[in-house]
């Protein structure tokens, strides 16, 4: 096992977080723990390669914790897992929709958890790779270069507002990735107190249409979301 993969488990139960520091240490991990979301939040995040993470703790929920994490482009990309007690189907859909990568519900053997890991870091490997924020990001005919706010398809300029061009940005630094309504607004439209999903459908339309021959490349899964094909 690389042991620079870095695993942070946040959870208000010290003894649970020993056994899992224990049991991960012991496959080959390296391995922090933080009782709370607030203690969570004054580490350096963007250093862990996935984020197991309990819904249930004090000030700060693992849902409001994950969101935040979400939000930021230095953490967006980390995979999370959700190990809480809580096991009704709305807890689930809430933490997946925020885009969660898994969800294990307590009480739980250290064996499922070990599995859920390795499975888990092996479907997203390519998603914990640093990533210069600034780097241009190309696909085909379509280049984005973040430093300049700059969109080409074919070699000619494509003028977008911020909005449409940060979602753009976002599916081609996620190429397969589906993601819901709530989770392109959480992202895109964090600092809107009331933003309709509608406005998420209303972007998507016109991005199509300027990137013309690749605009096919943004799909659409009913009930789930938009991702970008590749």
């Amino acid at each position: 096992m690389n042991d620079k993969t870095r695993i942070l488990v946040v959870d208000d139960e010290e003894t649970l977080c020993e056994a899992l520091r224990f049991n991960l240490e012991a496959e080959g991990y390296a391995v922090d723990t933080a009782l709370s979301a607030e203690e969570a939040l004054t580490m350096d995040l963007s250093a862990y390669s996935l984020i197991l993470l309990d819904i249930m703790m004090g000030s700060i929920s693992g849902i409001q914790l994950a969101a935040i994490l979400k939000k930021k482009d230095t953490t967006a990309r980390i995979p999370i897992i959700f190990c809480t007690a809580k096991d009704t189907e709305d807890d689930m859909i809430v933490g997946l929709d925020i885009g969660a990568d898994d969800y294990i519900t307590k009480p739980y053997s250290i064996r499922n958890v070990l599995a859920r890991v390795r499975t888990v870091l092996r479907r997203t490997a390519i998603n914990v790779e640093p990533l210069s924020m600034n780097a241009p990001v190309t696909f085909q005919g379509i280049s984005v270069f973040p430093e300049r706010k700059l969109c080409t398809v074919n070699g000619k300029e494509v003028k977008m507002p911020r909005k449409e061009f940060e979602l753009l940005l976002m599916l081609l630094r996620n190429p397969g990735r589906v993601f819901s309504r709530d989770e392109i607004l959480q992202r895109i439209w964090p600092e809107d107190v009331i933003v309709l999903g509608r406005v998420v459908d209303v972007n998507i339309t016109r991005l199509r249409s300027k990137l013309g021959e690749y605009g096919k490349n943004i799909v659409t899964r009913p009930g789930y979301g938009y991702g970008f094909k590749v």
